[in-house]
């Protein structure tokens, strides 16, 4: 006869290695739903951007801002990986294509450019929007700008325009981007030989130049790419620049400097900026992106071509910079006024 031994398990232990198979199931599906959500964020961000980035430039065609950013999206194509296309939204001084982009979804898919002008443009009050409700992302290029006069006007040097305006206060018809950077250098002029302007004010540098053309005010603030051409046309002339040193491009123009005015420094840094809360890494990649670009020597050439220079700054470097330029603005703002 033979006998079957069998085997008796205690109930509390069969419990106990069910609830701990349990236990490790769960674990097993916590790790991998985790891995699996690192590896969709992984590839996304790999994969960014997988379509256009639109590129808001909140001034009108023709402009300063318009010309050189379009450099930017002509080139950019091949360090992002994507077109970068031009949207104007031009309005309020420069204010409301960045209301727009201060609504759109931080996902790396819109950006917009800047410069000091927002920044006036808060401490006038014409907008509670600030560099710093935006992320920045680069900057790209510096423009000097110029005291600018209808070719037609009496006034053949700087000193001669400053004791017409003494003689006539007041009379002088300048236009403005009110309430922006161009304000802001104007009445650093004015404030430098205790002047009076009559200020008259446009959205961008494209009209006031063209108002300028055609006779309407007799000066501007202007720049090589708004008003470069108009000048070699002998439609407008040139009187004084805002750099440290004589432009290549108008070697015969003084500088402020020269002329005797050390803290007559006209310079507009134009950069991106992201809607706030765009993630860091995708703010990475158009930082990258943008620095690539700042080192192609047709980029270079066509930025001068258009009348300024390469400036390239990362993130942090362009913060500090909006940052400390938004202290200045605000110490002249009163100045604004009027």
């Amino acid at each position: 006869m033979s006998f079957t031994s069998l085997q008796h398990t205690n109930p509390s232990q069969t419990r106990a290695s069910r609830s701990m198979r349990l236990k490790l199931a769960i674990g097993g599906l916590v790790l991998g739903t985790a891995l699996a959500s690192s590896a969709v964020a992984l590839a996304q961000s790999e994969d960014y951007p997988n379509k256009p980035v639109e590129f808001i430039v909140p001034w009108s065609p023709g402009g300063g801002s318009d010309t050189l950013m379009r450099v930017v999206s002509n080139h950019v194509e091949q360090y992002l990986g994507q077109p970068m296309p031009v949207i104007n939204m031009p309005g309020v001084s420069g204010t409301t294509g960045l209301k727009e982009l201060a609504k759109r979804d931080p996902d790396g898919y819109t950006v917009g450019q800047i410069h000091e002008g927002l920044l006036v443009a808060n401490h006038t009050q014409l907008t509670q929007l600030n560099w710093d409700d935006f992320t920045p992302v680069a900057a790209l290029v510096t423009s000097t700008q110029y005291l600018t006069i209808n070719a037609d006007s009496p006034w053949q040097t700087f000193d001669e325009f400053v004791d017409y305006a003494k003689d006539n206060p007041g009379e002088i018809r300048v236009g403005v981007t009110l309430g922006g950077i161009p304000h802001v250098h104007a009445a650093m002029i004015e404030d430098a030989e205790n002047l009076s302007f009559r200020y008259v004010g446009f959205e961008g540098t494209g009209e006031r130049i063209r108002s300028l053309v055609g006779g309407h005010i007799d000066a501007a603030i202007g720049d090589i790419a708004s008003s470069g051409e108009f000048v070699k046309n002998g439609d407008l002339r040139f009187l004084a620049v805002g750099s440290d040193e004589r432009q290549e491009e108008t070697p015969d123009v003084p500088t402020f400097k020269e002329l005797g005015y050390d803290s007559l420094s006209l310079n507009i840094v134009r950069g991106l900026i992201a809607p706030k809360g765009t993630p860091e890494d995708k703010v990475a990649m158009l930082a990258d992106a943008m620095q690539e670009l700042s080192q192609d020597e047709q980029f270079i050439q066509s930025v001068n071509n258009a009348g300024a220079l390469v400036h390239f700054e990362g993130p942090e470097a362009f913060a500090d910079y909006l940052e400390t330029t938004d202290e200045t603005i605000e110490r002249l703002s009163g100045k604004l006024a009027k």
